[in-house]
C-alpha cells in the first residue's frame, strides 16, 4: 500500500507542480539552507547556501527590537548562535520552527544576574486568524521575541531550512 501510495503522490506532484517530473525529482531539487542569517537592525533574514543568499525576508521581531534578550519577559529578540532544533506543525502561529535559546552563554549570564533568560523563541507565521494581514506585519515589531513572516513565507522556510541548521541574530 504505502508504494502505491507514492506512485500516486508522485503522479499528482509531477502534474501539477512540474509537468512531468516525479516527486522525488522536486524534492530533491529544493535547495537547503545550511545557514541562517537574522539582521535585526535591518529587519531581514537571509538563508544561506554555502555562504551565498538564497533566499531572503522581512521580518518582525519583538516589542523590544533594540539589544539581545537578557530575560523572560523584555520582548526582545535573542542575539548569537543558535541552532533550528525542532518545528511544531501545529503552531498557533500557523507553523514554527524553534530556536535553541538560550544557550550556554545566555543561561551563565542570567544566572549571574539571578533571572530567568526565558525561552520558547521561534521562526513563525501569522497567528490563526490574522492570517490576512500578510507582509502588513512587518510595519511594526510586535512577537515577544520571536522571529515572524507571512505563513507563504513559512512553507518556503519549512522546506528550505532542516533541523540542525545554525542561526546567527545579529544585532
Amino acid at each position: 500500500m504505502v508504494k502505491r501510495q507514492k506512485k500516486v503522490l508522485s503522479l499528482i506532484v509531477g502534474i501539477f507542480l512540474v509537468g512531468s517530473q516525479p516527486a522525488e525529482q522536486v524534492l530533491a531539487s529544493i535547495t537547503r539552507a545550511d545557514k541562517v542569517v537574522v539582521i535585526k537592525s535591518e529587519r531581514v533574514m537571509k538563508l544561506l547556501k554555502e555562504g551565498t543568499v538564497v533566499k531572503s525576508y522581512e521580518i518582525a521581531l519583538g516589542k523590544e527590537p533594540v539589544g539581545a534578550k537578557a530575560q523572560k519577559g523584555d520582548k526582545k529578540t535573542p542575539e548569537g548562535t543558535y541552532i533550528l532544533d525542532r518545528r511544531n506543525p501545529n503552531s498557533k502561529f500557523y507553523r514554527s520552527i524553534h530556536v535553541s535559546y538560550p544557550n550556554r552563554s545566555d543561561l551563565e549570564n542570567a544566572q549571574k544576574c539571578g533571572i530567568s533568560p526565558g525561552g520558547d523563541i521561534m521562526i513563525h507565521g501569522l497567528p490563526k486568524g490574522l492570517e490576512r494581514v500578510g507582509e502588513l506585519h512587518t510595519l511594526v515589531n510586535w512577537t515577544k521575541g520571536c522571529i515572524a513572516v507571512t505563513n507563504a513565507q513559512m512553507d518556503e522556510i519549512w522546506q528550505m531550512v532542516p533541523n540542525g541548521t545554525p542561526i546567527e541574530i545579529k544585532p
